[in-house]
């Protein structure tokens, strides 16, 4: 099973105070010696997730809540653990485009917002079919800066993250941010695409911090509370010295 190149487009708006990302990825995929015309798949789901669309060269298909029915059957990320959807590909030949379609509302953390792409990639490559490139094209239709892009690798945390280089370009008041993400069979893969940004009067969005964000919050906690220390320790011995 091959996938030497997919696209993935984002579209960033807000919707009634809240900020929301739009995807639509389509995939090509090969399959050498196909043994039978039916395969299943599932696929992980950001919280929240609706609007789901599947779809095989072109023609929609039917799927379902795999996780409601098998609560284990569930995708960690690098920002929390996915739900998934199971589907059953049928009439399938040698080649085909899977396509899928979702939207869902975007965590925000102390003003930034965030999402995650999950590039689940390793088993589209092999000896025979050792590379493969996933092409992002996000639209912020939300006047939105300070953007920046990761690489986060599987079960990694934040601190691991790997800053991605990015190209930035505007079409009318829309920024369009585009990003590659190469992998190479054989090598560590880059893992999934994080993005960060802050968006201009967006409202309705808690600022509630989600379980993998709070060691980070932490550590800067503790880093200020022992400079603090540092500081009030130093001050006590020069007051002593003066003092004396």
């Amino acid at each position: 099973m091959s996938m030497p190149i997919e696209h993935i487009n984002y579209t960033i708006t807000e919707i009634d105070g809240v900020m929301w990302a739009k995807i639509d990825g389509n995939y090509p995929i090969s399959i050498q010696g196909l043994t039978s015309n039916v395969l299943p798949m599932v696929y992980p789901m950001p919280p929240n997730s609706t609007n789901i669309h599947l779809y095989l060269n072109g023609a929609e298909l039917l799927w379902d809540n795999v996780t409601a029915v098998y609560p284990e059957m569930t995708h960690k990320t690098a920002i929390g653990t996915w739900w998934e959807i199971s589907g059953l590909l049928e009439n399938l030949s040698d080649s085909f485009v899977l396509g899928i379609h979702y939207e869902h509302p975007l965590e925000q953390i102390n003003g930034s917002y965030i999402f995650l792409y999950d590039l689940n990639i390793a088993d589209y490559l092999s000896t025979e079919h050792p590379t493969s490139t996933a092409y992002f094209t996000i639209h912020f239709e939300s006047n939105v800066s300070d953007v920046h892009v990761f690489t986060a690798p599987v079960n990694s945390q934040p601190s691991q993250w790997q800053p991605k280089e990015f190209a930035e370009t505007t079409e009318g008041a829309t920024k369009v941010v585009t990003v590659e993400v190469h992998s190479r069979y054989g090598e560590a893969l880059p893992g999934d695409l994080v993005v960060i940004f802050r968006a201009d009067a967006v409202g309705g969005l808690q600022d509630e911090l989600p379980a993998w964000a709070i060691p980070l919050v932490i550590d800067m906690a503790l880093l200020a509370l022992l400079i603090y220390v540092k500081r009030r320790t130093l001050a006590s011995v020069f007051s002593s010295k003066n003092t004396n």
